[in-house]
This record gives C-alpha cells, structure tokens and sequence, in this order.
C-alpha cells in the first residue's frame, strides 16, 4: 500500500485537529467554555491573557488553512515561551512539570508552520500558483 499519497492530506487533518484542540483551550482561558479554567480566567493583560488572545486569534486561522505558516509559527513560538517560563521552573522533567502538551504542540506547529497547510487549506485555493 502505497502510504505516501495520503501525507499531503494528512497534514491538513492534523492542522485541523490541533488548531480545534488549541482552540478549545483559548475559549476555556477568556470564556470559562467549556469548562473553568485551573486558576480562574485570567486577568486582563497579564501573560495569560496575551496567551489566550493569541490562541483565540491563530487557532481559527490554522483550523481554515489561512495564513497557516505565520499563525503556526506565532502559536510554537507561544508554546515555547509557555514551557520555559511556566512548566521549566516547577522541574526539569516535563512529565514532572506538566509541560508535555506545550512541548507537543510547539512542535506541532513548528512543523506545519515549515511544511504549510496542506491540500485542504485556504491557502492552497486563494495563494495558488498560476503557471
């Protein structure tokens, strides 16, 4: 079975399911949806807030493949400040640390921001190139 054929359109399934996941984590910050947020939400302005407003901005573009490369890069460049600045100081181990999911997903998205959106992106239909 040839596999490789399905790489391209895996990688749009991937942008998808992420950026919907990371979403969800933006709402729950700002709106308390789907559920409380650990902490209470975030007061405004603080490093917390500038988070979920950067989630809440990038996710929807990275769900619809639109400016996927910048809002992907922005997203991995959040993840590792969230994990150098919050999971690192509580130990060194991010099993320990719960920085595990901000690893994940600054990689994550730090691969799609070089490999792009995929076939099943806004970007592959608006930015096509014409021969």
């Amino acid at each position: 079975m040839n596999f490789e054929k399905w790489t391209p359109t895996m990688l749009s399934i991937l942008r998808i399911v992420a950026g919907l996941i990371f979403l969800e984590h933006a709402t729950q910050k700002l709106f308390g949806f789907p559920g409380p947020p650990q902490g209470g939400l975030p007061p405004t302005m603080s490093l917390l807030w500038y988070a979920a407003v950067i989630e809440i901005i990038c996710s929807p573009f990275l769900i619809l493949g639109l400016f996927t490369r910048l809002a992907a890069f922005l997203l991995s460049g959040e993840m590792a400040i969230a994990y150098w600045t919050f999971h690192f100081p509580r130990n060194m181990y991010p099993l320990l640390n719960g920085g595990d999911a901000a690893i994940l997903y600054c990689f994550v998205f730090l691969f799609i921001a070089v490999a792009g959106g995929g076939p099943l992106a806004l970007d592959s239909v608006i930015f096509r190139k014409k021969d």
